[in-house]
């Protein structure tokens, strides 16, 4: 019997060339399952795929269903001009990892999710938290578009489209500076010293830590772990209750940190590059 991928709608595309298209996974000419494939706008000859809610059924698994599905999925992206494909694994996948590890892919982080039931502890003496000042906004600014570069660098980018792509997606997301409704830039000052930020934003109408960092000289002295109490208590200020986040595969400490504050984590995350 053959497994093959059989497009179940017609094909999306936007004006600056990001694609999807769902699929129905099918065993001759019986459906065994679906999934969605996605593709963001072209970055120079730069693109990037998704392989999204692969769902085999019930009565199909463990028959490398969707093993044979991925790599059929992955001659789509290519055709599409991908480079690089991503999937991300819920946490009640129990054998999404071990199949993503089959096929090669590489663990690049975790989305993970805390619920504020109860009110977070005090910060400690000499620790306080304010908002960030318009002074302070223009230099965070800047240093915070030329580190998420960096990251975009990392998966393959060019510089100057990295630049391009992190410059247009801070402004997006900060379309009136400090002033943006739903965002929150703190400022935690230790003995009257700024000691480190955070950004909190909105996904889905949920809170979302966009971007936080310690301040060099202020590290290891729990810095990290003040700066996520200080975002609790302005999430539940605004009066939301969950709040969520993305930690990078390798950064053992902020995962440790994360893990001892209560977040649980949500879907792990995969990448691996097309040849």
């Amino acid at each position: 019997m053959t497994t093959t991928l059989r497009p179940s709608a017609p094909l999306q595309q936007t004006p600056a060339g990001a694609r999807s298209r769902p699929y129905e996974i099918r065993v001759n000419s019986r459906r065994v399952g679906s999934l969605l494939l996605t593709s963001d706008e072209p970055l120079g000859a730069f693109v990037s795929g998704a392989i999204q809610d692969l769902l085999v059924d019930e009565g199909d698994r463990r028959r490398g269903r969707a093993t044979v599905a991925a790599l059929a999925a992955e001659e789509v992206l290519r055709s599409w001009g991908c480079r690089r494909v991503a999937v991300s694994v819920p946490a009640e996948a129990a054998g999404g990892p071990e199949l993503a590890g089959i096929l090669g892919y590489a663990r690049t982080g975790r989305n993970m999710v805390k619920d504020l039931t109860d009110a977070p502890p005090p910060l400690p003496e000499g620790v306080t938290g304010r908002p960030m000042t318009a002074g302070e906004y223009a230099p965070w600014l800047a240093e915070a578009v030329v580190r998420y570069a960096g990251s975009w660098q990392a998966r393959g980018l060019s510089p100057e489209a990295a630049l391009a792509k992190s410059t247009a997606s801070h402004a997006a997301e900060l379309p009136q500076g400090p002033d943006t409704p739903g965002v929150d830039l703190l400022v935690l000052e230790a003995a009257g010293a700024p000691a480190g930020h955070i950004w909190i934003g909105r996904v889905a109408g949920q809170a979302y830590v966009f971007d936080v960092e310690v301040a060099a000289g202020q590290r290891g002295q729990g810095r990290g772990r003040s700066l996520m109490l200080l975002a609790e208590k302005a999430v539940r200020a605004a009066g939301l209750t969950t709040l969520g986040l993305h930690v990078l595969a390798g950064n053992t400490p902020a995962e440790r940190l994360y893990e001892s504050l209560g977040y649980r984590t949500v879907r792990t995350n995969f990448a691996k590059e097309l040849l």
